[in-house]
Order: C-alpha cells, then structure tokens, then sequence
C-alpha cells in the first residue's frame, strides 16, 4: 500500500513537472512580506460597492500568461488529475468513515479508544464532505461558481479537517506509547478523562485553523484566464492577508509537525520495547509499522512542500512549488479514506491474548494499545 502511494505521488508529480516546463519564471519578492500558501497575483479593486454573491462585483486580478498559476489553472493536473483524485477518496472514505461511526457509537469499551476513534472518523468524514465542491470547481476549470461565502467556508473545512486527522492520530500514537511503555502509569491514568481532553484540545486547534481562512477573501476572478479562483490565487500586496503569515506558519507546526514527531517517537518506542518482549509481537508490529508507514507517505510530502513553499515564496518570491503542495494534499485525503480499515486492523491485533512482558521478564497484564 505504501507503495502505491509514493507511486501515486511520483507520478502527479511527474505531470506537474510537464505542465510547467518551458513556462517557469521567477517573480521578485514583494516588499510587504506577504506570504499566503497560494499563488500571487495583482489586484484590481472595482470602484463600485463589492456584493458577496454577485460574481460581477468582485475584485479581479491579474496575472502573467507565462506565471505557473496559468500552466497548474488550465492544466490537466489540476482539472483532471486532482478531482479524480477526491472523488475517488470520497467514493471510499464516506461509507467506511460512516460506517465505523455507527459501529463505534454501538460499542461502549473501551471508552478512551472508542472516543479517540469517534474523533478521527468525525475528522474524516468532514474533510471528504468538503471535496464535493471543490470537485465541481476543479471539473469546471478551476471556475469557482458557488459564491464568497462557500469557497471560505470550503476552504476553512478542508484544512482545518486536514490538522484535525494528523493530530488525533499524534494522541493515538501516544496513548499507545503510554499502554506498551508505562503500563502501570498507563492503568493510574484517569484515561477517559485524557481521551475527552485530547478531543477537546484537538477542536479547539481545528477551530483556530479555521479562523484565519473564514476571515480573508479566498475568491477572485482573474481576467486572463476568465475563471474564479476559490484560494488558489491570492493578492500578496493586500494588508489583510499579512496576518496569515506568522499564523499558518505556527498551524503548520502545531497541526503538522509536533504530530508527526510524536507519531515517529511514539512508534519507535513502541517497536522497541515489543522487540525486547519475551512474547511473539511480530504481527503486531508487522501491523503498526504499516500503519506508520502509511501515514508517513500520505502526509510527510504534504508538510514538506508547505514548509519549503512558505521558505521559497519568502525568500524569492517563486510561487512554483504551490501545484506541487496542491498534489500532496491529494494523499492526506487518500489516508482520510484509509484510517477506518487501519483502526479495524489495529483493534482486532490489539485484541488477541498475547501478553507484554518487560524487559526484566517480569509478565504484565495486559493492557489495550490502541
């Protein structure tokens, strides 16, 4: 499965790369430092009073026929390659997210799992909803036609369910690491309370992510290429969008790299100490490592490109690596409709008879790990 996805990844990659051959240029930095995760644009402000829903009042930008945003806005990776990647994360990941939902609401132990799990399916099943739209925007030429308020609320739902996904699965890693680890710290810990908690801090960074993309103008038509773009052009002269800077960035860290470090920590510690066990934990490790693995692939080249788009776009002013991000972000939606299958697995390994043994070889009882 691993596999797969870096294949999949490789090869959208590879048509990015065909797309903006020939057609690369490089755009000085603007002095204001503004730095949106979008390509940049100049903005032409209409003298008459902007309506919200009225397509014809809104602000319009402009852009240079050779500036990678016409290659990745009329290419066939953004048109075609990207929506059939979302419809066919949607066609899986609904029914299965939904599914484990009902199972789950069904089942009352053990609870800090069951709240865990009810967490990161909820996550999920949102993050796929929202492709339904941008979906239609990507079939219809990047044309956005649903109004202002949908392409915010769209785009406020996607990435703050994207942050959402990795970090409920940094406090499943970590409770794990707590089980296998500390077992008797593990079993003196108020663990419902600790699963509520996590949920709730994880909301309240969801909330936070949202914020910032519910308050800034994410829709503009560009005159060049006779679309709408919903987030995927922005001016970067505009002064409202300079507070975004410093936030996206600490979203980025705190949605995206304190998970994936606590993941690699956690699932280190873990294969270790089972390792050292007296008892066979080989499929269970088999199982983890798989797990890891998966959301390594599906997520690491999506938090990469963001940081080095931020790092380039600051430093140079080059935009290029934003189709790049957009294709990356295609596999954190392939792990959204991958995460029911993986929780079922995990549960039934976690489930068998076998018991942890310390590295002094004294027997433990056995204690859940997921």
């Amino acid at each position: 499965m691993a596999d797969l996805l870096t294949g999949l990844l490789i090869c959208l990659m590879a048509v990015q790369s065909i797309q903006h051959e020939g057609k690369i240029t490089r755009i000085k930095s603007n002095d204001t430092g503004v730095i949106p995760k979008s390509f940049r644009a100049t903005l032409h402000k209409p003298n008459r009073t902007r309506k919200l829903f009225d397509p014809s009042t809104e602000p319009c930008l402009t852009v240079s026929p050779e500036d990678p945003v016409a290659a990745y806005t009329t290419g066939v990776l953004s048109t075609r390659v990207i929506p059939s990647s979302y419809i066919l994360a949607m066609l899986v990941g609904i029914p299965s997210n939904a599914y484990i939902l009902a199972f789950l609401r069904l089942r009352t132990k053990p609870l800090p799992t069951i709240v865990l799990y009810l967490n990161l399916a909820l996550s999920d099943l949102l993050l796929l909803l929202s492709l339904a739209l941008r979906v239609h925007y990507h079939l219809n030429g990047n044309n956005w036609i649903f109004g202002e308020i949908s392409c915010r609320l769209i785009t406020a739902l996607f990435y703050g369910n994207v942050y959402s996904s990795a970090q409920t699965i940094a406090c499943i890693s970590l409770k794990r690491y707590l089980a296998v680890v500390w077992p008797f710290l593990y079993r003196r810990l108020a663990k419902s309370t600790l699963a509520v908690w996590s949920c709730l801090v994880v909301w309240f960074l969801y909330g936070a992510a949202i914020v910032p993309e519910l308050l800034v103008r994410q829709s503009y038509q560009v005159k060049q290429l006779g679309v709408t773009t919903c987030h995927d052009v922005l001016p970067l002269d505009e002064k409202s969008h300079s507070p975004l800077v410093p936030y996206r960035m600490m979203l980025v860290c705190l949605g995206f790299i304190v998970p994936f470090l606590i993941c690699v920590f956690a699932h280190v510690a873990v294969v270790y100490h089972l390792g050292q066990s007296c008892c066979d934990w080989k499929p269970f490790i088999r199982v983890s490592t798989l797990v890891f693995i998966i959301f390594v692939v599906c997520f690491l080249p999506s938090g990469i490109l963001h940081i080095a788009h931020y790092i380039r776009l600051f430093t140079s002013g080059d935009d290029r690596l934003y189709g790049y991000y957009r294709v990356a972000v295609c596999l954190c939606c392939f792990h959204s409709c991958l995460d029911p299958f993986l929780c079922m697995l995990l549960s039934k390994m976690a489930s068998s008879e076998l018991q942890f043994v310390s590295l002094r070889g004294m027997p433990k009882r056995p204690t859940s790990m997921i």
